[in-house]
């Protein structure tokens, strides 16, 4: 019997309306912004909170330490700012400006101050220090910087730099002990808290830069990514295309720094003209607490987030938490999750900062990074080309050009420069910009943003994400993926965290796995135990040579591991404070990793 058209389709495509709402969502969006290009004016991410607060005014828009800010309530205080930006601060439409707060609600009143006067606003990673403090100042070109109270104190030592290049200093405090440090508080009050014109805000091109974020630069100084009001109405989007509502509540963990935070989070927020709960920093241990207490019903996470949720002693399914969006969510995590707290959707998003191409996995598939399909390479051109590891580059054909990997094979990710996805680039440094991107890849003269991801799509259209280029090593000739391998090594009882990555050894090719982990509290490391498993489960090539036993796993601001340190102490017992061991396959087992053997290691008497 012939099957029901509807029936038929079920099983065929079964995301076929899933694919289709979502979709005709992108484009509605899309023609949105496209039709403001034709007006002489642009409708920003500002407008529309100015829009929200004047109609939910009394609606709580941020959740802060137990305490409720309106859309009236930040709707003023920013005005107050912007007042005191104009008449005392001097600032003026155009001029770049420097933050650096941690998270709280004025974090968002002196963005959108800055803003409402038309100034470009480059937000400071709360982490850097001195030198690369100062490398920032030279990208954006910011001559004011805003400093929140507590975080004057990290201005010591290049605070007299900063006044020698004519730059301003204001702090949020009443009062300062230092006589060049001026203050701001204690001139909010008696400012109006009434607009300021209007025509200071009004931006004449979407593609006009409104924030320089800064990406985390871990084997150098920070890149300033130039984010245009186009890309912030993008972002802004997010949680209304998977789905959010006015009556959701986000939750907000993440630093406002940070893109995640303020682009998606707070963005997000504003366009659903919902409420946030902004914490300072994420806690997992008052995670689930928080949400029961506020009734959030999404929550944004990124890289190893929800791993130490996972890693929390209680089981949670006591909540209203419907769906999480963020990057960067494992395989293996994202299975552990949903069993430990329930089915919520996870959506994950990828993007770079800076860069022109956003994927995202708006039906919660498992493990995928984003959805494709026939329509969606319509409206945004991205493809996947052969790379080779051993060279690190690209696989060109006889013609000098890229080629394509067939469905399931792994590829780099390159997503072309257009009209309607330019890429901007980095401010201050043409040549960063020119670095990033991939020129005469499929023919003369075209231009392709370069990811640095390897990815591969599945039969289904499903993007998943394998490893970053700089993150597979070579050993005994082949590619070793430490996303592949930590997924495996995750599995082992006693291992509560692992980060993985390559050590070179003299005299060998390539590089030799190492693992630095972080043992369960209660637990003990199994050398034993740990090597039945790895000679079960990974070929000969990518089990982990060694192994560092580590207190605490160093992370970068967006919770993301960082090998960079790791690679560059390698693994030598005497100048690592950390136990070390070594697989031995005469054992059976992972031995500790003492001077004597480290040193046959070198000297070539040992078998590897």
């Amino acid at each position: 019997q012939r099957l029901q058209p509807s029936l038929r389709r079920k099983l065929c495509f079964p995301y076929f309306w899933t694919d289709v709402l979502f979709l005709l969502n992108v484009i509605v969006y899309g023609v949105k912004l496209e039709l403001s290009k034709l007006t002489s004016s642009v409708f920003t991410v500002l407008d529309r909170f100015v829009q929200q607060a004047e109609r939910i005014p009394d609606k709580p828009f941020v959740i802060y330490e137990g305490r409720t800010h309106t859309y009236r309530d930040v709707e003023r205080r920013s005005n107050r700012l912007a007042h005191v930006f104009l008449h005392r601060v001097r600032l003026k439409k155009g001029d770049c400006v420097a933050v650096l707060m941690s998270n709280e609600p004025d974090f968002l009143c002196v963005w959108f101050g800055l803003a409402k006067v038309g100034c470009s606003v480059a937000f400071l990673n709360t982490n850097i220090k001195s030198k690369s403090l100062l490398h920032c100042f030279n990208c954006c070109g910011a001559k004011t910087l805003i400093v929140g109270s507590e975080l004057v104190d990290c201005l010591d030592g290049i605070l007299t730099t900063l006044l020698e290049d004519n730059i301003q200093v204001w702090a949020m405090k009443s009062h300062s002990e230092h006589t060049q440090v001026h203050t701001l508080l204690d001139k909010i009050d008696a400012a109006s808290d009434q607009p300021v014109p209007a025509a200071l805000r009004a931006a004449t091109s979407l593609k006009t830069p409104t924030l320089y974020i800064f990406t985390s630069g871990t084997t150098g100084l920070p890149k300033a990514a130039v984010i245009t009001h186009l890309q912030s109405l993008k972002a802004s989007a997010g949680f209304w295309a998977f789905g959010g509502t006015k009556d959701d509540v986000v939750y907000i963990p993440l630093p406002l720094y940070h893109s995640a935070a303020s682009l998606i989070g707070i963005g997000g927020t504003i366009e659903l003209g919902a409420t946030c709960v902004l914490k300072k920093k994420f806690s997992a241990s008052m995670f689930w607490a928080d949400c029961r207490k506020h009734d959030v019903t999404i929550f944004q996470y990124i890289g190893e987030l929800c791993r130490y949720l996972c890693n929390q002693p209680k089981l949670d399914k006591v909540h209203k938490v419907r769906m999480g969006v963020g990057n960067g969510l494992r395989q293996d995590v994202w299975r552990d999750f949903q069993s430990r707290f329930g089915n919520i959707k996870m959506c994950e998003v990828y993007g770079s900062t800076e860069g022109n191409l956003c994927l995202m996995n708006h039906t919660g598939k498992t493990g995928s990074v984003g959805r494709s399909n026939y329509f969606y390479k319509l409206l945004f051109k991205y493809d996947l080309v052969k790379y080779d590891m051993e060279k690190d580059e690209p696989v060109k054909d006889q013609h000098g050009f890229c080629q394509r990997v067939k469905r399931g094979e792994t590829g780099l990710l390159l997503s072309k420069v257009s009209a309607t996805t330019p890429f901007f680039g980095y401010a201050g440094s043409k040549q960063l910009t020119e670095k990033k991107l991939m020129r005469n890849v499929f023919v003369k003269g075209d231009a392709y943003f370069n990811t640095g991801d390897l990815m591969s799509e599945d039969h289904e259209g499903f993007i998943y994400f394998k490893d970053r280029v700089g993150d597979t090593f070579r050993w005994k000739g082949e590619n070793v993926a430490t996303t592949e391998v930590t997924e495996i090594l995750g599995l082992v009882d006693f291992i509560q965290e692992v980060n993985v990555y390559g050590v070179e050894i003299p005299r060998h090719e390539g590089r030799a796995g190492m693992a630095a982990m972080i043992i369960r509290a209660g637990l003990t490391f199994d050398g034993k135990k740990l090597f039945e498993h790895v000679t079960r489960d990974l070929p000969a090539y990518a089990r982990p040579l060694f192994v560092r036993i580590q207190e605490v796993m160093e992370m970068t601001s967006t919770f993301k591991q960082q090998k960079f340190q790791l690679v560059q102490s390698g693994f030598n017992p005497s100048t690592i404070c950390d136990p070390l061991y070594v697989l031995d396959y005469q054992q059976k087992s992972y031995i500790p990793l003492t001077d004597c053997i480290y040193q046959s290691i070198l000297a070539g008497e040992c078998k590897l």
